[in-house]
């Protein structure tokens, strides 16, 4: 039988590349993310094109009662989830503290913090019961390093990092890997989500340098769980090369 992941924000950016790279690697999937027409379409691709079998589940991972339903009602031969890849999150804007938008607040808290939590909440007993399993956080930069205007999407990734290493001595004597991968600058939606839609502004903050894909991310991902089980990769920080920290860049310079 082939290894389960679940995946979630899989209809774009890393979490589809994620999908993308083990089906490729033979994993059976269950894919999640809130816009069903993009989910079944990646489903039946994946499915065409690696010939794995692939349950898509449309739900908001901010909703706690969701995430029960859906987790909770897996059919029994998706019960064996061998990875779990939380990957659903989101920055939005780029204000002070003291301009900020309550409802951009509570989008990035509810989506990196508590979705994560509730997601591993529910697919981690699966992991107990058969004693193994891995679990892989997909982090960020800006949860090592803070920068203006990033205030509280940072504290959500700095909050990512902290249950990772909490969850890692947590699940220890299940057998259990937990994970964490953290990029820096990545081409995806990421940047248009952040700004709203704003076009211009999404992409000024890939200008003059070349940054990392999706697929980039995923290679990560393929390697961590494609260890022998006696080896855990941690954490890892993926940068572009012309990236040094959180806002610092060699960007290239007219004349």
């Amino acid at each position: 039988m082939r290894r389960i992941a679940f995946i979630t924000g899989a209809t774009s950016g890393i979490g589809e590349a994620v999908a993308q790279r083990l089906a490729a690697d033979h994993f059976d999937l269950i894919i999640t993310g809130r816009r069903g027409d993009r989910l079944n379409a990646l489903a039946e691709k994946l499915t065409a094109d690696c010939g794995v079998a692939i349950l898509p589940l449309c739900f908001d991972v901010r909703d706690s009662q969701q995430v029960e339903a859906y987790v909770d009602g897996l059919p029994e031969r998706w019960q064996a989830v061998d990875v779990l890849v939380n990957n659903a999150g989101l920055a939005v804007e780029l204000k002070p503290v003291h301009d900020g938008l309550l409802d951009d607040w509570e989008r990035m808290i509810d989506t990196n913090l508590k979705g994560l939590l509730y997601v591993t909440r529910r697919v981690a007993p699966y992991m107990i019961t058969r004693r193994r399993g891995h679990i892989i956080n997909i982090g960020s930069i800006a949860g090592r390093e803070v920068y203006a205007g990033g205030n509280v999407y940072c504290a959500t990734k700095y909050a990512v990092d902290a249950l990772t290493k909490g969850l890692r001595m947590e699940l220890l004597p299940y057998g259990i890997r937990v994970s964490q991968v953290a990029p820096g600058a990545v081409a995806t939606s990421f940047s248009l989500v952040r700004f709203k839609g704003d076009r211009r502004r999404a992409d000024n903050v890939y200008e003059g340098y070349e940054p990392l894909c999706a697929a980039d991310i995923a290679d990560v991902v393929a390697y961590m769980v494609g260890c022998p089980p006696h080896v855990n990769i941690a954490d890892v920080l993926v940068l572009p090369a012309a990236q040094a920290s959180a806002s610092l860049f060699e960007k290239e310079r007219d004349g």
